[in-house]
């Protein structure tokens, strides 16, 4: 996909009027407890070296600046790496994830918070308490994706940003049928439906960038997209 298509596809996206989606649409074909599948750690990075630096550069671009201490940030569904610019510091860095093993060894956060959003989609923070959110090639396996970005909208301060990154690999058994089923393009689209529709007027318009890196391993690496959103200021 060209960078400009990537772009293209938030640009007039058309909602419909109503959720265009159907409940089967956020069936996983595994649907065992996501306890049992993410119990043992993975270390590992879930997209190539080349996707994970263009992630961080592209964090590098948006985030606030460093080492300010009213600023927060909250990585959700995340693990042993938030791929956050190295270094870079705030007040209150969180990571919320799964594996308990996994997000102590993050050492680029100031706490963690060990929670199942697809069992309880609640976020455990008080309205306005973050600047960032962050979810970083995770998107896909949230079934409850309307009540969680409900959750996102609530704890963003007025003006704070929410960045969904995604590729094109993924635990094919644990993401929804939606995604399974559909391109990256689609990809893209699906996910701005979710800030549309979640609270709808209380997000700004959501909005696409390819940062797929250039080359990589024979000429190829992982494409990597964002779709991001702010918050409306009161």
């Amino acid at each position: 996909m060209r960078r400009s298509c990537a772009a293209q596809v938030l640009q007039d996206p058309k909602w419909p009027e109503k959720w265009p989606f159907r409940p089967e649409d956020f069936l996983r074909y595994d649907e065992s407890d996501d306890s049992v599948f993410y119990e043992a750690p993975r270390f590992v990075y879930h997209i190539d070296e080349a996707a994970v630096k263009s992630l961080t550069e592209f964090y590098s671009t948006v985030f606030p600046p460093a080492g300010q201490d009213d600023v927060a940030l909250l990585d959700i569904c995340s693990s042993w790496v938030s791929h956050y610019p190295p270094g870079y510091t705030a007040g209150r860095i969180v990571a919320l994830g799964m594996n308990e093993e996994e997000l102590k060894g993050n050492k680029q956060v100031s706490e963690y918070v060990v929670h199942d959003l697809n069992l309880e989609p609640d976020l455990p923070f008080p309205d306005n308490t973050f600047d960032v959110v962050t979810n970083a090639v995770s998107v896909d396996y949230l079934n409850k994706p309307l009540e969680v970005f409900q959750e996102i909208h609530r704890v963003l301060k007025p003006g704070g940003k929410a960045y969904m990154s995604f590729s094109n690999r993924c635990f094919p058994t644990k993401a929804i049928a939606l995604w399974t089923a559909t391109g990256d393009e689609d990809h893209i689209y699906i996910v701005g439906s979710y800030f549309h529709y979640s609270v709808p007027g209380g997000y700004l318009a959501p909005q696409a960038k390819d940062i797929s890196p250039r080359g990589g391993l024979f000429g190829k690496s992982d494409p990597m997209y964002v779709v991001f959103a702010e918050k409306k200021k009161a």
